[in-house]
């Protein structure tokens, strides 16, 4: 047989190229260039940013411990560890006696003859607290001030006189209370304040007359307990009070009289608070002392680094300090010329050690001297608190370096913010870019499946 002519031979369809699957996987590239090319700026911006923030926390430790000390030296700065006093009585039964910063050492003797005392009265019996007393105006006076009690029938038993007096918004100082006994219930008015110018007076008026009872005049009956002011004598010299607490009769020494009788009372400096107050400088300069080393060390051995190595500021105010409390004075009178001479001596750790008999020693013999010598504005420990409120203030330098690394750290944010930006705008463009090759690519392979196609056709024709 002899088949068709090869005009007429059939050559099998085929359908158009479709696009494949991916070829390329874009997210992976992507995010792996992206990921090469922001890894060194990343890496730059984080150190310093580590760098920044051990350095906010170096400056605040350095600045607290500088404020722990100015905290410890004030009570040398102003001069109160040098005013504090303390007495002594020889008769502690008499009277005590405490001394403020105003009293001079010095002693006295002092007689007592007559304590002072509030007024009391008690009013004559009547049978029953809750019976009626009377009618009409009841009127208690304390100096120049008076209450006024109007008791009308059905309010004037003791008990509601009790009641009105002790009420009353006018009261000038009197207290009521009912005391009853075998003989029956009494009123019993007390001054709330002891002396003769609170000595009260009690009157009636108008009314049934049952009130007139109640009246008492301080000059013509005789009180429970009569108002007077204590009678005292000061080396001899004599002097009253309304108070058993007595203030103002001793510059910066106040008395509380308890018994009639005699005693002495001396006032002297009190060293122990002046001690206390050196000792607490030497503590906190030691902590301070012990802060800077550790901020700025260098240990080759162990490879730690301070984190202010090298800091001008903090070194500059350390050795202002150091320097200030190692000062000398001059002085031309026989007194103390440094911290030296008061005990407080520098050892070669570069720390404070306080000899408080050297102390002591100076404050006995001279204790102006040694005040002028470390209180106030010419003061050494008075300049060095002056410096330290300079530093620290709101904008003294430490502020100002604080601010800046603050600042610093504000831009450092705002750099990974920016690169965040970019490396968005990187990743979005090559998105796009392979995400087109991926699609050519795609093309490409449907293509050659087509022409693949073809030549298989062809070949199997022949």
């Amino acid at each position: 047989m002899v088949g068709p002519p090869a005009a007429t031979r059939s050559v099998p369809m085929t359908t158009a190229p479709t696009l494949g699957s991916t070829t390329i996987n874009v997210d992976q590239i992507v995010s792996g260039l992206v990921a090469n090319k922001r890894a060194d700026k990343d890496s730059q911006i984080a150190a310093n940013k580590s760098q920044v923030t051990t350095q906010l926390t170096a400056v605040g430790s350095f600045t607290s411990a500088l404020a722990a000390l100015e905290t410890a030296i004030k009570a040398l700065s102003d001069g109160s560890a040098f005013k504090t006093n303390k007495t002594s009585v020889g008769d502690t039964t008499v009277l005590s006696a405490t001394a403020d910063a105003d009293a001079l050492p010095n002693s006295y003797k002092i007689v007592v003859d007559k304590l002072a005392a509030a007024q009391k009265t008690t009013s004559p019996a009547f049978a029953d607290a809750t019976k009626a007393v009377g009618t009409g105006t009841l009127t208690i006076s304390v100096g120049g001030k008076s209450m006024h009690l109007d008791l009308a029938s059905g309010s004037n038993t003791l008990q509601n006189i009790r009641d009105a007096i002790n009420k009353s918004k006018d009261n000038p100082g009197v207290t009521a209370n009912i005391v009853t006994g075998t003989d029956g219930a009494h009123l019993v008015l007390s001054s709330s304040t002891s002396g003769e110018a609170k000595a009260f007076t009690v009157a009636t008026s108008g009314g049934d007359g049952g009130l007139a009872g109640l009246a008492f005049d301080p000059t013509k009956d005789d009180a429970t307990v009569k108002a007077q002011d204590a009678s005292f004598s000061i080396d001899g010299l004599p002097a009253t009070s309304p108070s058993n607490t007595v203030t103002g009769a001793v510059d910066g020494l106040t008395l509380t009289l308890s018994k009639i009788g005699d005693t002495t009372v001396s006032v002297a400096n009190d060293p122990d608070a002046t001690v206390t107050a050196m000792q607490a400088l030497v503590t906190a300069y030691n902590n301070f002392q012990s802060t800077y080393k550790t901020l700025t060390k260098f240990d080759a051995t162990q490879k730690q680094v301070g984190a202010l190595i090298g800091d001008a500021t903090v070194t500059s105010i350390k050795s202002q300090v150091s320097t200030m409390l190692g000062s000398q004075a001059n002085l031309s009178d026989a007194g103390p010329h440094s911290l030296s001479d008061l005990g407080i001596s520098f050892q070669v750790d570069g720390t404070l050690k306080f000899d408080s008999t050297k102390l002591k020693t100076q404050l006995a013999t001279h204790p102006r001297e040694t005040a002028d010598l470390v209180s106030g504005t010419n003061g050494i420990v008075g300049k060095l608190d002056k410096a330290i409120t300079d530093w620290t203030s709101s904008n003294g330098i430490l502020a100002l370096r604080t601010n800046n690394l603050n600042k610093r750290s504000t831009d450092l944010d705002k750099q990974s913010s920016d690169l965040d930006t970019q490396m968005d705008a990187y990743s979005k463009r090559l998105t796009k870019q392979y995400t087109a090759l991926d699609t050519l690519m795609t093309k490409l392979n449907g293509t050659g499946s087509y022409l693949q196609q073809q030549f298989d056709a062809l070949t199997n024709s022949k």
